[in-house]
């Protein structure tokens, strides 16, 4: 049985729209990125999304992301028909992937590892 490796992403921005930042949390390991210049909560999520898939792939291995955005995971997946900025997202995340398409499922909130680093970025 092969072990995958789990991802979990969340953007956000301060207000909506806003300045764009997210949270990627993988083997362990907390990345922030904060002042990504301004956008939706969607773009964010989309960002957030790219970092993931990026990092899964620098790991190596089979890997699964994880976010609670049921909107982006369901054009990543081809589930929903992109409009406005998520076409472009959704290439540039096409692109990356390549010929294989990654795993992508949606998480609850509360269990969203990288939501929780990224509220946990902003109280310390």
């Amino acid at each position: 049985m092969t072990t995958r490796t789990k991802i979990f992403f969340d953007g956000g921005c301060r207000p909506n729209p806003g300045a764009m930042e997210y949270a990627v949390v993988a083997a362990g390991q907390v990345h922030i990125r904060h002042d990504l210049g301004p956008g939706s909560s969607m773009d964010a999520e989309w960002l957030a999304l790219i970092a993931a898939l990026r990092i899964g792939q620098s790991l190596g291995g089979e890997f699964v992301l994880l976010g609670d955005s049921a909107a982006v995971v369901a054009m990543a997946n081809g589930k929903v028909k992109c409009r406005g900025t998520s076409v472009a997202h959704l290439a540039a995340f096409r692109e990356i992937a390549g010929a294989v398409a990654p795993n992508v499922r949606t998480i609850k909130r509360t269990q969203n590892l990288a939501g929780i680093a990224l509220t946990r970025s902003h109280s310390g």
